[in-house]
């Protein structure tokens, strides 16, 4: 297959891209804001990099038009909440304007899978289900995916495409380029601290690892049946939920650090919710995908190599 991934160079980009190359022709559009590619050489001569801003509809027209993609896995986005509550319009033009422009030149027939978010749902105390859950997003980011997603089931009519909207939920693990939760907590103990400044101590979260996520978009990117100019909806996490106490007191006994915790206002973010949840029946009974790893799985994998951005890690330093 010539499958083309936007966000390529991700946190969960990188990470599916890895999966696909070997056995496709696989085309990475990125815009490198957080740093040069991450292949290895071996990697990148099988690949084609290119480092393009889906804002410009003219360059992604080009691309599709020379690519000529079968299937196009949409992972790019400015995702990071406190920076699109921040940067509002920057937010809509990134995930919203540049989800347009590769709807509009995306090959009539072609399989299109738009990575949206679990935040485009209602505020709940219950697991979300794609068919019954209210969607009322809370935040800019949101908003921002739940208007692509309307963008998606349009052109999917107009254009033939199958399209595939997956609401992602918190994805921890190695890679990260943004500073959410588990990076922060990471960074600050790498850096020796023994005591560690955080938000919110009681949100809990359907936190799946990276890898999983991965291969949830590889298995909706290649399997299962759609019909030209109809689109699925599944959610991609675990269905458990853990509050950000339950996952400092694991990563402690992982890493084998005592360290304190103080809650400081600043890190308290304006907009949260108290409960986010995926119903996975969906993913599995279409694409016949569960998670395979633990939270304490993934924990211990970031602990021992997070692979985190190195602003991040400058922070603390």
């Amino acid at each position: 297959m010539r499958i083309l991934i936007t966000g390529g160079n991700g946190y969960v980009g990188h990470h599916l891209t890895e999966l696909l190359y070997a056995g496709h022709t696989v085309c990475v559009v990125d815009l490198l804001r957080y740093g040069g590619w991450r292949f290895a050489e071996a990697v990148s001569k099988r690949l084609r990099l290119e480092a393009i801003d889906i804002r410009d509809a003219a360059a992604i027209g080009n691309l599709m038009a020379d690519f000529k993609p079968e299937v196009v896995i949409h992972l790019a986005a400015l995702h990071y909440i406190p920076e699109c509550e921040a940067l509002p319009a920057l937010a809509v033009s990134t995930n919203v304007d540049g989800t347009l422009n590769l709807l509009i030149s995306c090959p009539e027939g072609a399989r299109f899978v738009f990575a949206s978010s679990g935040a485009v749902y209602r505020p709940d105390d219950q697991p979300h289900c794609e068919q019954l859950s209210e969607l009322s997003p809370n935040d800019i980011y949101g908003l921002t995916k739940l208007h692509g997603e309307h963008y998606v089931r349009q052109l999917a009519r107009q254009r033939g495409l199958q399209a595939i909207i997956v609401r992602l939920f918190n994805v921890i693990g190695p890679g990260e380029t943004n500073p959410h939760l588990l990076p922060e907590i990471v960074a600050q103990l790498k850096a020796g601290r023994t005591t560690i400044e955080l938000g919110n101590l009681s949100s809990r979260r359907d936190y799946i690892g990276v890898r999983d996520a991965a291969r949830g978009f590889q298995a909706v990117a290649l399997g299962g049946q759609v019909s030209a100019g109809d689109t699925i909806v599944v959610n991609l996490g675990t269905s458990q939920t853990y509050s950000v106490l339950e996952v400092v007191e694991k990563l402690r006994r992982i890493s084998g650090t005592d360290f304190g915790i103080r809650q400081t206002g600043d890190r308290v973010r304006r907009v949260d919710r108290p409960f986010l949840a995926a119903d996975t029946r969906q993913i599995a009974a279409h694409f016949d995908w569960r998670p395979t790893s633990t939270i304490d799985d993934t924990l211990a994998e970031l602990w021992v190599e997070p692979d985190l951005a190195s602003d991040l890690l400058e922070r603390y330093r």
